[in-house]
This record gives C-alpha cells, sequence and structure tokens, in this order.
C-alpha cells in the first residue's frame, strides 16, 4: 500500500509566519528585533506617505473642475503603488510576510489619458491609499508604544548597574520615583534600598520579557493591513 502524499505544497501559502519563540527566548531573538524595526521604520515611512497621500488627494480633488484634477488623481494613485511595493518589501524583509504583488496597470487605451484613465480605474491603487490614509494614525501610536515601553523596561532591568552612579554623582539617594505635597512640606521617594533597586530590576525584566508580545500584537494590526490592502485579491 503506496504511503498518502501531499496534495498541495503548505509554504506555498504567502500569509503563514514562523512559529514564535519561547518567553525566555524572544527578549534576544532576531525576529524581536526585526519586528522593532519594522515599527520604528513605519512612522518616518507612513508620515510620509499619509502626506503625499494627503496633499495629492485633496490638489487633485480641488481641481476636478478641470481636466487637471484627474492627472494628479492619477499620480496619487502611481505614488500609492510605489509605497506598497515598499511596504511589501519591508513586510517580507522585517516580518517574515510573503505578500503578493497586485497586477500591474494596462491602459487599454494608447496615449497620456488612457494611461490616466487607466490609473483611476486601478482597484489596488486605491486600496493602497487607502493603507496610507489608515496606517498613519497607528503606526504613530505603534512607534510610540513600542519605545516608551521599551525604554522603560531596560532602563528599569538595568537599574542596578548605574544605581550607584546616581547615588555618587547626584544630590539623589538613589532614581527619584515621584514626589508630592502637602502640608508638612514636599515628600520625595527614591529608589535606594537594596529591596526597592531589586524590586524595580525585577518590574523592568518582566516588562523586557514582555515586550516581544507587545511587538507581536502591534506588527499584526501592520501585517493584517499589509494583506489586505495591499496584496493581490
Amino acid at each position: 500500500m503506496q504511503p498518502s502524499t501531499t496534495l498541495y505544497d503548505t509554504s506555498a501559502y504567502p500569509y503563514r509566519r514562523k512559529p514564535a519563540p519561547s518567553f525566555l527566548h524572544a527578549p534576544f531573538a532576531g525576529a524581536t528585533y526585526r519586528e522593532l524595526g519594522y515599527l520604528l521604520t513605519a512612522f518616518p515611512i507612513a508620515t510620509a506617505a499619509f502626506v503625499a497621500a494627503v496633499t495629492l488627494l485633496s490638489v487633485g480633488a480641488g481641481l476636478l473642475v478641470t481636466v487637471l484634477g484627474l492627472p494628479v488623481l492619477g499620480l496619487l494613485l502611481a505614488s500609492a503603488r510605489g509605497f506598497g511595493a515598499v511596504e511589501r518589501l519591508r513586510a517580507r524583509t522585517l516580518l517574515d510576510m510573503e505578500v503578493p504583488a497586485p497586477a500591474p496597470v494596462r491602459p487599454r487605451r494608447p496615449g497620456f489619458w488612457g494611461a490616466v484613465t487607466a490609473r483611476l480605474a486601478d482597484g489596488p491603487g486605491w486600496r493602497a491609499v487607502t493603507y496610507q490614509l489608515v496606517v498613519f494614525p497607528w503606526a504613530v501610536f505603534s512607534f510610540v508604544t513600542s519605545v516608551v515601553f521599551l525604554s522603560v523596561g531596560w532602563a528599569a532591568a538595568l537599574y542596578p548597574a548605574y544605581h550607584w552612579a546616581i547615588a555618587r554623582f547626584t544630590p539623589w539617594p538613589g532614581l527619584q520615583l515621584f514626589d508630592f505635597s502637602n502640608e508638612t512640606g514636599v515628600h520625595r521617594y527614591y529608589l535606594s534600598s537594596p529591596w526597592q533597586i531589586a524590586g524595580f530590576s525585577a518590574l523592568g525584566l518582566l516588562m523586557v520579557f514582555l515586550s516581544p508580545l507587545l511587538l507581536r500584537a502591534l506588527t499584526s494590526v501592520h501585517r493584517l493591513a499589509v494583506r489586505l490592502l495591499l496584496g493581490a485579491l
């Protein structure tokens, strides 16, 4: 009896991801830092794409009372295709995510206006414009969240290594966590005792080990947007 064979190649599925690294290994895994790199670079790229989309869309819509608005909107769709290609490349390089590109635009009529009308009827181009508009706020949120969470986490985790410098070179006995005032005066809370230093460092280590889960959650939204708005349907 012949053994059963697979009738299809599962590796052909473009959106299949590799298994996530283990909880203890994830903070030091290359995949984690590639996801972080994706989020950090998403902010400037998404900002440029958003500004380009809003500018061209506004100008093109304002000029629709004349025929000049049509080429501007065509330029909007062409530039959106370009930004989409950049995003698919970033997804492949940093997120290990293969997204097939949509079919190129093929004008049905020759000449300048044939190319313009073909662009205006380009469904993938309009989806790419939608991507530029909707991903921008999420890119800003992802950038700020990942930078703040990782910065605070590593700063707290490594606090025992630089506490001595604060105590020696500043008038504080340790890192000042907060202060408040009442009728008896100003009260300041410092992290200076061994238990306080250890507890603060433990909290930072917990944040460090949870950061890969946060990065994966943030990039999951980007993955979904790339798949739905920039890939071939």
